[in-house]
């Protein structure tokens, strides 16, 4: 059974409050860096992104972050960006849904390498199941739910969703 948890309206809010929560957090900032982590988190990042051309003036600049979602440590962590356009810099990680917050903690990890002005996490869906000592600084919903229900998000359509499995 699905049961839909967002529709588009809800998510369009949810995405413009985030953008300006990111915004009020960094507002002497010549260029914010929005990490979205590949998969949703680009495509929600992406969102954020153009939101935040619309409000501020500083530089937005995307960054796509690249890992195996189900063996971070094994593949290693790139992103699209080389480190010197983020040193020093706010950067923003992004995913859509913070389940075990493997991806998340392993993005954070990667950020970490290089001195940063401040890294901050956001994601639209928390699901509290986390296994590590990791958390969204802007989160969309929070969602308990069971190791056995399964979240998906649709950026794709026109009309974004997001099911409870």
């Amino acid at each position: 059974m699905t049961n839909q948890i967002l529709g588009h309206e809800q998510i369009q809010h949810i995405i413009n409050r985030i953008a300006y929560q990111i915004y009020e957090a960094n507002p002497n900032e010549k260029e914010i860096i929005i990490a979205g982590i590949e998969g949703g988190g680009v495509l929600f990042a992406k969102r954020i992104a153009q939101v935040l051309d619309r409000v501020t003036d500083a530089t937005i600049t995307r960054c796509k972050v690249i890992m195996d979602k189900k063996n971070p440590l094994e593949s290693g962590v790139e992103t699209s960006l080389d480190e010197s356009t983020y040193k020093n810099k706010s950067v923003v990680l992004i995913d859509d849904v913070l389940n075990s917050g493997t991806t998340l903690i392993y993005g954070v990890h990667y950020f970490l390498r290089t001195p940063l002005k401040q890294l901050k996490t956001a994601v639209l869906v928390n699901r509290n199941h986390k296994k590590y000592p990791v958390k969204a600084d802007y989160k969309g919903i929070s969602l308990s739910t069971s190791l056995h229900e399964h979240i998906t998000v649709d950026f794709t359509s026109k009309r974004y969703r997001v099911y409870l499995d």
